[in-house]
């Protein structure tokens, strides 16, 4: 009889560990990664059909889920070497594949064979811009408070660059947006910049002053507006912004390690 009261005892664990793991805070976080893959997923189904706008805003709402994701896990305390890989292959379907589908199927294929090698150039440095970010991850080598800034461009970061010219063909409905040379340059620095070692900064680190809080958030509610009345505009006024702040990055990722050297030189 105690034995058996043992095993209902440690079937009962068992059962409430299960139940814990399957709770809604540890499924959130691969939840919205996996909605993120589907986003990324119809886009190329868009992109077959030639409908180009719906196909864009599929990609940026992956971009949604990808930054959801990572602070839901932080949240939830639910960070865990699954919801890595996941978002690692959700990432290479959304910001890899899709938007490189998306601008030959838009522009590129009038290049023939030539435009088919910028999307699998653009596709291989998605990957391996991908595995280089997990190795750093598992090595504690990636972005931190003290040193808030990637090792080369981020995949969203890429995917952007890489439809920028549909973005302003949208709104401005401009010819040279849809010359595929264009296209193919924007790939090829957008894929020359994920594989570098070009500091990027971290929007997951990203910290301002209290006494600007106001104004932070007058400017969310601004961009929010922005968005929802002039999405066209607003994605590429941003898009712009961000590659603006490319050279801040290097320059700033320099003095601070410049400053990290001269304290280390001074403790020696």
């Amino acid at each position: 009889m105690a034995l058996k009261r043992a095993n209902i005892r440690t079937w009962a664990h068992a059962r409430r560990q299960r139940l814990e793991e399957l709770s809604i805070g540890k499924l959130l976080p691969s939840g919205l990664t996996l909605l993120g893959l589907c986003c990324g997923a119809t886009a190329i189904r868009f992109a077959f059909t030639q409908e180009w706008k719906l196909a864009v805003a599929a990609i940026f709402c992956a971009m949604i889920f990808d930054m959801l994701d990572g602070r839901a896990a932080r949240l939830f305390g639910a960070d865990s070497r699954f919801g890595t890989q996941l978002d690692s292959l959700a990432d290479l379907v959304s910001f890899g594949i899709a938007p490189a589908i998306v601008v030959y199927t838009w522009s590129l294929w009038r290049m023939d064979a030539a435009g088919w090698i910028v999307l699998l150039v653009f596709c291989a440095c998605s990957a391996i811009r991908l595995a280089r970010f997990n190795v750093q991850s598992a090595r504690d080598e990636g972005a931190t408070r003290l040193f808030p800034y990637f090792v080369g461009l981020p995949t969203p970061a890429a995917a952007g660059i890489m439809m920028l010219p549909l973005v302003l063909d949208f709104e401005f409905d401009s010819e040279l947006a849809r010359n595929p040379a264009l296209c193919a340059a924007l790939a090829a620095i957008a894929s020359a910049l994920m594989v570098s070692h070009v500091p990027t900064p971290s929007l997951k680190y990203l910290r301002f002053n209290r006494d600007r809080w106001m104004w932070i958030v007058l400017l969310t509610a601004a961009l929010a507006l922005s968005a929802i009345f002039a999405p066209w505009t607003t994605l590429g006024f941003g898009l712009v912004i961000y590659l603006g702040t490319i050279p801040v990055a290097i320059h700033r990722s320099h003095a601070g390690r410049a400053a990290k050297a001269a304290v280390d030189e001074r403790r020696n």
